[in-house]
């Protein structure tokens, strides 16, 4: 089906089901939709009371609270724990955190890439106020299927996310760039390793 047609469709279906339409032309050529939400969330390590190890929390996300015996072991959960508590709002149907900058002690904790095209699927869908049974029918799949694709659990195939992203007029930015003073610091020190 082409872009036309999709339009067409989507009119009537918005016709017979009584609903507004809205077509965004700003998604279409030149700009493909880019969502430029970054998911990399800063947390505080903080070193145990009564012991070994460090709790983690973030500022921008309070339910993601985990930690490890070591500062390594934490920062690895930390990934797990910001996953899990993103996973709730998209349960929950709310508004993702936007994450807020790191600040000086801080380190950023990304979300693996999988999971970056799942929470851009949600935050597209809410942009369009759709509801996954319309995407469903907009992608010819059950709503079973298109409710899959939010699995954090069960995750889908990439390809799968992405092509509902696509549909939505969106697509996946993936880009690296350098880590944080202490995350440069442990490259050196294991290149350092390395090298000898």
């Amino acid at each position: 089906m082409n872009g036309a047609e999709f339009v067409r469709r989507a009119r009537r279906y918005a016709r017979v089901h009584g609903r507004a339409f809205r077509f965004d032309k700003s998604a279409g050529k030149g700009s493909h939709g880019k969502h430029e939400m970054d998911y990399a969330y800063p947390c505080i390590l903080t070193p145990e009371d009564d012991g070994p190890g460090y709790v983690v929390t973030f500022p921008d996300v309070p339910e993601a609270v985990t930690g490890g015996a070591t500062r390594a072991e934490s920062l690895v959960l930390a990934e797990d724990a910001i996953v899990v508590a993103l996973s709730f709002y998209v349960d929950a149907d709310q508004d993702l955190p936007a994450p807020s900058p790191a600040g000086r002690g801080q380190e950023l904790i990304t979300v693996p890439p999988h999971t970056a095209a799942q929470l851009a699927l949600y935050k597209a869908l809410r942009r369009e106020g759709m509801s996954v049974r319309t995407l469903a029918w907009r992608q010819g799949q059950s709503t079973a299927d298109a409710r899959r694709l939010l699995d954090f659990n069960r995750p889908p195939p990439l390809r799968e996310v992405l092509t509902a992203l696509r549909s939505l007029g969106r697509t996946l930015l993936v880009g690296d760039r350098a880590g944080g003073g202490a995350a440069r610091r442990r490259g050196r020190r294991l290149n350092r390793r390395a090298a000898t």
